[in-house]
């Protein structure tokens, strides 16, 4: 797509959203059913980059009490009415997004691991999440193929889970169909600024001009975000997970092992993995999951590949003997603090971002979406967004600590 972008929607405001990943779809259906003239660009596909290397999760159990599980909280009562909105206008677009409120279970399998359990559940039961204890007959009815060899278990019937791909699909559909437009192939190549403010960006289909620019860009805002002059620290961090061939149905939730405490919360460069396993309707087993900072170094190792397997096989020893048929990783959008990126730009004028989900992406953008929205128009917001605000020390690269909250390190969103 060549020429400039000018043009104005009924809504008067022209509003370019730089990236058309699940963020980037959902921000744009937001904004074009708001009535705004709105622009979506990729330098790739829609959908076709840290999205479509996703789990699909839709998570409220790994994350304890504070902003992100208030924006997971949000999140999670939208899909719903997002998809249901969706289905009176596309009913096969709606059904191809395979949401399926199915549940999490966390398993503990030392003692110590089931203290820490216990201590994260009563804190995120103060915070409104259900989590509910299941005894060994209880799990055995839920996921009769897990392992007995465990010392705690909880349910969290709020987990959901979607094709991701699908999903960011959808709600693009949904924004196209309200008037936005998409162009692919286009990758920023620069800003056009006038004094303090951003008016346009240089790309390689040329120049597109508007009033609003949203940087939701996922792994590649940090770079993006220093293209046009405001640098925040948001980077990659690897993520593998590993696909069996189809099987009967012997997983029935989304499981994960609570003894690995503190992936998502971690900032270390090393490897770092964790036990993650669950179903998808095609019938295949997703393995998971892994956490590196290697830049965007895409290689596949079969050193990582191999930790997931052995800590996978803890939760589900009868997979032991199941083929695997391949190998998939992807690159997450990791912020120091562990916190998202959700608001306008204090240093440029023009400049939004919403972005640094890490691992929770698809979970997380229907209600990313409608917090920009409210903020960008001036509207009262349901969670209060302090939070996310760009002009905090770990955004603009002046702290590497952690903060945020304890996590518990299922939140493979982004693989």
């Amino acid at each position: 797509m060549n020429g400039t972008h000018q043009g104005r929607g009924a809504g008067g405001m022209r509003v370019a959203v730089l990236g058309a990943g699940i963020v980037g779809a959902a921000c744009a259906r937001e904004l074009a059913l708001a009535g705004l003239d709105v622009l979506v660009v990729d330098r790739g596909g829609a959908a076709a980059a840290t999205t479509a290397h996703g789990e699909g999760n839709v998570l409220v159990s790994d994350k304890g009490p504070g902003p992100e599980l208030e924006l997971a909280q949000l999140s999670r009562r939208l899909w719903p009415e997002v998809l249901a909105a969706l289905a009176d206008r596309r009913p096969d677009t709606a059904r191809s997004v395979e949401w399926e409120p199915k549940g999490g279970i966390v398993l503990a399998t030392t003692d110590a691991g089931a203290g820490e359990l216990s201590r994260f559940a009563a804190a995120q039961r103060a915070a409104g999440v259900r989590a509910e204890p299941l005894d060994a007959e209880g799990l055995a009815e839920a996921e009769p193929f897990a392992t007995r060899e465990h010392t705690a278990a909880l349910h969290y019937p709020d987990d959901a889970q979607v094709q991701p791909a699908a999903a960011a699909a959808a709600l693009l559909t949904d924004a196209l169909d309200a008037g936005a437009r998409l162009w692919t192939g286009c990758e920023v190549l620069g800003a056009v600024t006038r004094g303090d403010a951003l008016t346009g960006v240089r790309t390689s289909a040329g120049r597109i001009e508007a009033d609003l620019f949203v940087d939701a860009a996922g792994p590649w805002s940090g770079e993006l975000s220093a293209r046009l002059g405001a640098p925040v620290d948001v980077r990659p961090r690897r993520g593998d997970v590993l696909v069996t061939t189809p099987l009967p149905p012997t997983v029935f939730h989304k499981v994960y092992d609570a003894d690995y405490v503190g992936a998502v919360g971690s900032s270390a460069e090393a490897l770092q993995t964790s036990a993650v396993v669950e179903s998808t309707r095609a019938g295949s087993v997703l393995l998971g999951s892994s956490r590196r900072r290697v830049g965007f170094d895409d290689r596949v190792r079969p050193e990582v590949l191999s930790a997931i397997a052995a800590k996978a096989l803890r939760l589900f020893p009868c997979l032991a003997a199941v083929p695997v048929m391949r190998a998939y990783g992807g690159f997450r959008p990791y912020v120091p603090d562990h916190l998202p990126v959700i608001g306008a730009d204090p240093r440029l004028a023009g400049l939004w971002h919403a972005g640094g989900h890490e691992g929770a992406g698809i979970g997380l953008s229907v209600g990313t979406a409608r917090l920009l929205r409210n903020l960008m128009l001036g509207q009262p917001t349901e969670i209060d967004a302090t939070a996310f605000r760009v002009d905090r020390p770990a955004v603009l690269g002046a702290t590497e600590r952690s903060a945020g909250g304890t996590a518990h390190p299922a939140d493979e969103e982004a693989v």
